[in-house]
């Protein structure tokens, strides 16, 4: 996951997902300590998920780096539900706020400075944004893509203040350094 990917999902979240040791215990939790349907859930086999979960210290068995990413990402899959619905939903109603520092260049007419520089930026930006951000985040869009989408929205509200000023000026939006969101 990219920067961008990373800020929704913190402000998805009222609590941090589990890690570690307390995400296999969420799954097993979660799954009414089935070790069946959690081996299924993280494509290992029951074994491994017995192994992992054993109280016997000798034969207790900690999941290795690559089992441990999928455990997380898994949980993240599962972790408040319907509280991420709910900021969602509120985010493409009333819009968020995006906290970005990053590196912008203009594209704009003759004359005028274009050299890009970092700036520490924070903007209201509207539900449409978040709307499109969401729908593309559903269909698989890349850090990329979601970088023109930001870049685009803050263009026009922050840059060109709704329309104002600065008309026909583009923005290159790139090297973020983190973007945060804050919904309501």
């Amino acid at each position: 996951m990219g920067k961008i990917n990373n800020g929704i999902e913190r402000a998805l979240l009222t609590r941090p997902a589990p890690t570690g040791a307390s995400a296999l215990r969420f799954l097993m939790r979660s799954e009414k300590g089935s070790t069946r349907k959690v081996a299924r859930l993280l494509g290992v086999s029951q074994r491994t998920v017995q192994r992992w979960v054993t109280k016997k210290s000798g034969a207790r068995r900690p999941p290795g780096p690559q089992h441990a990413q999928v455990i997380d990402k898994t949980v993240l899959a599962r972790w408040q539900p319907r509280i991420r619905a709910r900021r969602r939903a509120q985010a493409e109603a009333e819009g968020f706020v995006f906290h970005t520092r990053a590196r912008f260049g203009f594209a704009a007419p003759a004359g005028s400075s274009d050299d890009p520089r970092v700036r520490w930026i924070t903007q209201d930006l509207p539900g449409e944004v978040a709307r499109e951000l969401f729908a593309a985040r559903d269909a698989g869009a890349s850090e990329q893509q979601q970088t023109v989408i930001l870049a685009r929205a803050l263009g026009h509200s922050y840059f060109r203040e709704w329309g104002r000023r600065a008309h026909g000026l583009h923005i290159a939006f790139s090297d973020v350094e983190f973007a945060d969101f804050s919904i309501g």
